[in-house]
């Protein structure tokens, strides 16, 4: 089902996204896995000069959203439910997510994320559950 030329694709579509000229991340796709980093900016930080719950968040679901997506060829899948564990803070480095699907059916996919920091300290972690929408993946999209 999945293959290299569909997981470059959704890299692409990943990075062309608006919302990631501001985050600058880096992705890796590969079957039913996918890795997200960034690195640490005090742009990031809330009052507390640490990282916001945002950019956890946005590590958790994008790694676990590109995971299921890997699996699926013909369509974007949509975050249905995720739920978010904050385990420690952190103000400096690279934040890198790497989410995985443990379970995926004709309805749904189960994918399950973890954060750590550049010591490989786990600082956050994250379930999901995607389905599939009915839009395509195409180029007018950024999957090319």
């Amino acid at each position: 089902m999945a293959n290299e030329e569909h997981f470059r694709k959704l890299e692409r579509m990943y990075l062309s996204a608006p919302v990631n000229e501001y985050y600058a991340p880096e992705i890796h796709i590969s079957e039913g896995q996918a890795q997200v980093s960034l690195t640490v900016r005090e742009d990031f930080f809330h009052a507390a000069k640490a990282v916001h719950g945002v950019v956890y968040f946005k590590l958790l679901d994008d790694s676990s959203f590109f995971a299921a997506n890997s699996m699926v060829e013909d369509v974007i899948v949509l975050t249905a439910s995720y739920n978010v564990y904050f385990i420690r803070p952190v103000s400096e480095g690279v934040m890198t997510a790497a989410g995985k699907v443990v379970q995926a059916s004709r309805r749904l996919i189960i994918v399950e994320s973890f954060v750590v920091d550049s010591d490989d300290r786990e600082i956050a972690r994250g379930s999901g559950t995607f389905m599939r929408s009915k839009i395509r993946l195409t180029e007018e999209i950024g999957y090319k």
